[in-house]
């Protein structure tokens, strides 16, 4: 044994282009609130660690923005609302203010600042599925309050205590001026203009190299040849339009290489493809674009080598190959490869945020520890940590700041380890393994299926292909116009910014966000500029978003018979429910991807019916029985009549009103209370059918919501309606059980 062993740490930093390609504003506020909370700490804090060297990825998309915002000219919406002073705010941006200003952890950035949690209070109280019509609930003191938290809250606590005025302002407790909230506004774009420089210094001076993508980050195996998608799974629905565009992945590395030299005044070394997507035929484009190593997740090592790399039950590594370098070879030379280990990166991404700072760096060292003891060639050996370097920050505590000063101290300390930056590492250690074939897959489940197979991904690149096919044609007419090679060339942009991955990563089942509606109009709003460029009428589907929100998802469990339950919300008798049917929480997408799932109250809600009742029963997550703090839900029954139920539960207190939509739009009967429903180790609720106007044999519509302190909101399902049948005469027949 003896020796160090390699630990490489890479950290992606990833936003899409949130610009309206026909305004040149941005939609979307996310490049610059995060270049404030994550991209300047995460950097600045190796000042107090100078032997963790570490590898940031830069996606060059990412870049471009930050250089807009580095100008506080930059148009940004959620900006210009800010900027406006509170007493001349429209009911439309008042409106606008109350549904997305509240965008922030609530545990970790909102309830902490008890005024900008008084004002989510007020929302909660008034606000129920309608802030249009709270917003007289709001006094101009109140729209100014919340413009100056969503934007303080924002920047990382370290640069906030570090800057007297900003430690003033978030210690004041609300009643600002607009002087002040301009001061602030000030200050946050002057931070997002140092970073670039931050990591330009930083590399220069050894602590950290820059790696980077694909200009606006594409799935490359799928534009290269979309069949890749089958290699992995083999029956996967594919685009109506077969995609082979291996010019536009030559581009998007061109363009990612020449931004990076402007930027960093030096060639980029390594290349994280987008979302670790890879396949044999892109190590060409790669290599000849001018990178030295590339990296994926360690799933497509094994499916490569065709060989499992084993787990104990605890996930620590009985197999050690994937901690050695690998080669790819190609027609243009071999490229050097780094497999990320999953089960690492994955706990300080999904599960760290849920234990103690020096717990969980202590867990960490320990399976460092692990793979230390069982492997051998120490100085030869790296252990590849690939994750998102921003969005996990959100869930922990102080901004991720205590747990990786216990991390990183811990790690300087311990003489077993090393930290290296990809680069550093291969410089003493060529690859000596040599994979024949790369396997086609992503980091997630080895295969593509987030971003193509799905009715709404299918439909998106379709219409990708359908545009870019009209500009090819159109090429030879437009360049003999005055202007025509310039909007050819905006064209492509558009063609390349529409590659993207982030888009398909938000349409189909897999994920969901707040943002949904914002990033499906986005992709068509490119698609349409290639169409504006071109001189052509759009086709009319683009008009139409492709995101089907009123999808239809019928419960993979359904009930077999009538159930009797007893409304005391405890399981009285095991064979009350079980009959039952089943929602279930893994039916739906999360917004991030991850074997675990989103921090949630409720586990799943069971549902059934007697002849004149449909029963709910709400279980908590393990460990969560009989939670303490008060907490809401609403079924929301769209069908057959427009029925809203308000539940509101705090531990053995429960209370339940009904009420049904008026012949005006927005008006409610009055609320009356329910007389069936309980909690205790789950909350159980009895609704009469005659409520909610359902007769035997109609399709009942809903969706539930669901908010907690703790947990935030919630909507089952993310998107679309829930439907169930209420039975019809010869239901229990149908289902008879021996």
């Amino acid at each position: 044994m003896g020796g160090r062993l390699n630990i490489a740490f890479v950290w992606h930093m990833h936003q899409p282009l949130y610009r309206d390609p026909f305004t040149g504003v941005y939609d979307l506020p996310w490049v610059l609130l995060h270049a404030t909370k994550d991209y300047i700490d995460m950097v600045t804090i190796l000042n107090d660690f100078p032997d963790i060297h570490q590898t940031f990825n830069l996606v060059p998309s990412l870049m471009e923005q930050l250089r807009d915002y580095s100008e506080d000219s930059v148009a940004d919406l959620y900006r210009e609302i800010s900027k406006k002073p509170a007493k001349e705010l429209s009911a439309k941006e008042k409106t606008f203010m109350l549904k997305n200003f509240f965008s922030a952890s609530r545990e970790h950035m909102i309830w902490p600042l008890a005024r900008y949690g008084e004002l989510l209070r007020k929302l909660g109280l008034n606000s129920g599925d309608n802030p249009a019509g709270s917003i007289g609930f709001f006094s101009e003191s109140d729209y100014r309050d919340l413009q100056v938290y969503f934007n303080l809250v924002w920047i990382d606590p370290v640069l906030r205590d570090a800057d007297p005025f900003l430690a003033s302002l978030y210690h004041k407790g609300g009643k600002y001026t607009e002087q002040e909230k301009q001061g602030l506004l000030s200050r946050q774009i002057k931070l997002a203009a140092g970073v670039l420089p931050l990591y330009k210094e930083y590399q220069e001076r050894g602590l950290i190299e820059v790696s980077t993508t694909p200009y606006y980050h594409p799935i490359m195996p799928l534009l290269y040849n979309s069949d890749s998608a089958r290699e992995a799974v083999h029956d996967i629905p594919l685009p109506e339009t077969r995609m082979s565009y291996p010019e536009d992945v030559v581009v998007q590395l061109q363009k990612a290489v020449t931004l990076y030299k402007d930027v960093f005044g030096r060639a980029p070394r390594g290349l994280w493809p987008s979302e670790g997507s890879v396949s044999v035929d892109i190590i060409k484009l790669i290599k000849e674009a001018g990178f030295n190593w590339a990296a994926t997740d360690e799933e497509i090592l094994t499916n490569s080598l065709r060989r499992p790399f084993r787990r104990n039950e605890y996930g620590h590594a009985i197999d050690n190959f994937l901690y050695s370098p690998w080669k790819v070879g190609s027609e243009s030379g071999e490229l050097s490869f780094i497999f990320r280990d999953h089960v690492l990166s994955d706990l300080i991404g999904f599960d760290y945020s849920k234990s103690d700072a020096h717990g969980a760096a202590n867990d960490f060292i320990s399976r460092l520890g692990h793979i230390y003891d069982h492997t051998d060639d120490h100085e030869n050996r790296l252990v590849s940590i690939i994750l998102d370097g921003e969005n996990a920050w959100e869930c922990y505590k102080n901004d991720g700041r205590d747990f990786l000063q216990a991390l990183y101290g811990r790690l300087s300390e311990d003489t077993r380890f090393k930290c290296v930056t990809v680069s550093e590492f291969f410089e003493g250690n060529p690859p000596q393994g040599h994979i024949e074939r790369l396997f086609a897959g992503s980091w997630i489940s080895h295969n593509f299926s987030v971003w193509i197979g799905h009715e709404e991904d299918n439909a998106a690149w379709d219409m990708l292909s359908e545009a870019r096919s009209a500009l090819v044609e159109r090429t030879a007419v437009l360049e003999k116009e005055s202007d025509g090679k310039k909007r050819i060339r905006q064209a492509w942009e558009e063609v390349y910014a529409a590659e993207g991955s982030d888009w398909f990563w938000w349409f189909g089942d897999d994920h969901c966000s707040a943002n949904d509606a914002d990033f499906d109009a986005l992709f068509r709003k490119h698609i349409k500029r290639i169409y504006d460029l071109l001189g052509l009428e759009a086709p009319t589907r683009l008009e139409i978003p492709i995101m089907t929100a009123e999808r239809i998802i019928v419960p993979a469990t359904q009930p077999r018979a009538y159930i009797a339950p007893v409304i005391d919300g405890e399981i009285t008798d095991y064979y009350e429910w079980i009959s039952a049917g089943l929602i279930s929480n893994r039916s739906f997408g999360s917004s991030m991807h991850s074997e675990s799932f989103k921090e949630v109250l409720l586990d799943g809600i069971k549902y059934g019916f007697s002849t004149d009742k449909l029963f709910f029963r709400l279980d908590y997550l393990e460990g969560r029985e009989l939670y303490e703090k008060p907490w809401r839900f609403m079924i929301n029954f769209t069908g057959p009549a427009h029925v809203k139920v308000s539940a509101e539960v705090e531990g053995r207190v429960a209370g339940a009103v009904i009420s049904r939509r008026g012949d005006k739009p927005g008006k409610w009967t009055e609320a009356e209370p329910l007389a069936e429903m309980a909690s205790g180790k789950v909350v159980e609720i009895a609704l009469p059918l005659d409520k909610l106007g359902a007769a035997t044999g109609d399709k009942i519509t809903f969706f539930i919501t669901i908010d907690s302190e703790d947990f935030g909101p919630e909507r089952w399902p993310a998107r679309g309606l829930l439907c169930i049948e209420t039975p019809g005469e010869e239901f229990e027949e149908e289902h008879w059980l021996v």
